[in-house]
């Protein structure tokens, strides 16, 4: 091949490695210039029924014209790169052909659903645009097709191209309502806490989803609309004033029947910490950006955790401060999701009653009477978290069907009616006076210590393999990591980019002298500042930027963080 490998030297390669063994794809690694374009395969499979190729492709700004006021702030840019990622999978789509065996013809790029992140697919900047995506080089059997290839490379991804990143094959309208939209939600994110509030709903949202498997807006769902005692109004940049549901801080109850809509609520919220797509229903479900969605999970790992404000004085005078198990209960394993999720910097915790242990959440007068509390180890929710808010800053939302116990800790009562919102605060008081609970506070007059957490050494000094699977689940070096209940992770490619980011801890900063929090801050820095390259082996496409919160939820999960305490 030429010094300068273009179009035409690329196809000439491939017709000559026609029929050769697979491996011969290998001399492929390098960079083309196409007319338009700069073709770099970073990576190059092994085998047909190996994971597919690794491929960027580089067009110049001059070419691609895209306007800087589409990229010139941040919110911008990542919407932007969404946007060409959509753009992207929408082409390359009505472009596949299959070639061959295995993976044979595959062209793939990261698929967005309905949120908007920070992904590795596409990039641009004042001097080219970029997409990332994947190729399965076409074979017959274990034998390299090379006149497909050339078929595929030299002829489908120039078109592919040509559809995708310049500006005039765009939908105009479409790429600045999705910046603008992107634009707005960060900046009534940001103004939140000087509002005092922890959440924001616009009127006129559409919140229900086709089904637990569909992200997708429910054709019939209703528009919500909003009582007056909790409306708000808000002047965005691009869109202007736009009125909704204001959740304020403190601690808000959300309550109603069985399937009005409580959780569905809940869920919006839980999802606000993300911005979404023109029509998706929640583009203007925007919620504070530190928001943690905490549940029971039986059987998860705990490691050196203080979980004593809510669990202390166990039977055998085993000690709550530095709590480990392999398999936590339902109430532990929800204890220390709160301690973990303080320690990462959460400021605002969301809970539902269907997804918590009972145990940990009440504890009512006759069980009291019956059941002493030297004789209970847990301190039910109840008792805790108006302290959490008076003492730690920290908001809490809780659905809440089945218990009006938690009437007397309320700041704010939000009951559901047919998917829509009222303020039912002023009734939900008066109720609490009418008919007392007469239950005992068991929370003690603080909430309790918080010390920072040190994690033990895990440097290996050796290659560690990971990979993800089942959309929920890391393997490091066939360890795996469940995160099925972690329920803020949104898309696979964050999960990928957390394994490697755990990889990339283990490997550095894993030492035993850090905190939990010093860990996360140190690898978000160095994101931050480097990307996601230096996290692989060739500059990956499939990652997603995640939250500094999901990132701990992954850590703390580790079974061998438990294992060489």
């Amino acid at each position: 091949m030429s010094a300068i490998a273009n179009q035409t030297t690329l196809r000439q390669f491939l017709h000559q490695l026609d029929g050769q063994s697979y491996k011969a794809y290998k001399d492929l690694e390098r960079q083309y210039e196409f007319p338009d374009f700069t073709l770099f395969i970073d990576r190059i499979q092994g085998d047909p029924f190996a994971a597919p190729s690794q491929l960027r492709v580089r067009m110049p700004q001059a070419k691609a014209k895209l306007p800087q006021a589409l990229y010139a702030s941040h919110s911008r840019e990542v919407a932007l790169r969404d946007f060409l990622t959509r753009q992207g999978d929408r082409v390359i789509r009505s472009l596949q052909q299959k070639r061959g065996s295995g993976n044979s013809g595959l062209l793939a790029i990261s698929q967005p659903h309905q949120t908007m992140l920070e992904r590795t697919s596409a990039y641009v900047n004042d001097e080219w645009v970029e997409l990332r995506f994947v190729a399965g080089l076409p074979a017959f059997g274990r034998r390299v097709a090379g006149r497909q290839a050339a078929e595929m490379l030299c002829d489908d991804l120039p078109e592919m191209v040509a559809q995708s990143l310049p500006y005039a094959s765009l939908d105009v309208d479409a790429v600045l309502r999705h910046v603008e939209i992107a634009e707005d939600a960060d900046w009534l994110r940001s103004q939140l806490a000087a509002r005092g509030l922890v959440a924001f709903i616009a009127a006129g949202s559409l919140l229900p989803r086709r089904s637990g498997v569909d992200n997708r807006p429910l054709a019939a769902g209703l528009p919500l609309q909003i009582p007056d005692s909790l409306q708000v109004e808000f002047n965005c940049p691009n869109r202007g004033n736009i009125t909704g549901l204001g959740i304020p801080t403190g601690i808000t109850l959300i309550v109603g029947g069985g399937y009005h809509g409580k959780s569905t609520l809940l869920h919006a919220i839980e999802r606000g910490v993300y911005n979404h797509i023109p029509e998706d229903g929640r583009e203007w479900v925007i919620t504070n950006s530190t928001a943690v969605k905490i549940r029971a999970e039986d059987g998860r790992s705990v490691a050196n955790v203080n979980i004593s404000p809510f669990i202390n004085h166990l039977p055998l005078g085993r000690s709550t401060t530095q709590f480990s198990t392999e398999n936590a209960s339902g109430s532990t394993s929800q204890a220390a999701a709160i301690i973990e999720a303080l320690e990462a910097g959460t400021q605002f915790l969301l809970v539902d009653e269907d997804t918590s242990a009972t145990n940990f959440m009440i504890r009512d007068r006759r069980m009291q009477a019956l059941i002493s509390k030297d004789k209970e180890p847990i301190t039910p929710f109840i008792d805790k978290v108006r302290q959490l808010y008076t003492e730690q800053g920290v908001s809490t939302i809780l659905v809440m069907g089945g218990s009006g116990d938690y009437f007397d800790v309320a700041d704010t009562v939000i009951a559901m009616q047919d998917f829509q919102p009222r303020d039912v605060t002023a009734q939900a008081r008066a109720i609490a006076s009418q008919f007392a609970t007469h239950r005992a506070a068991e929370g003690g007059q603080q909430f309790g210590a918080l010390p920072p957490r040190y994690l033990p050494r895990l440097q290996t000094g050796k290659f560690v393999k990971w990979k993800t699977y089942d959309r929920n689940t890391i393997s490091i070096d066939r360890e795996d990591i469940d995160l099925s209940a972690v329920e803020q992770l949104v898309d696979p490619a964050q999960l990928r980019a957390i394994a490697a980011t755990l990889v990339y801890l283990q490997e550095y900063y894993l030492d035993g002298t850090r905190t939990v929090a010093e860990l996360l801050d140190l690898a978000l820095a160095d994101i931050q500042s480097g990307g996601f390259d230096p996290l692989a082996f060739s500059p990956p496409g499939d990652f997603a930027y995640f939250r500094r919160f999901e990132l701990a939820a992954a850590l703390n999960r580790w079974r061998k963080l438990n294992q060489v305490n």
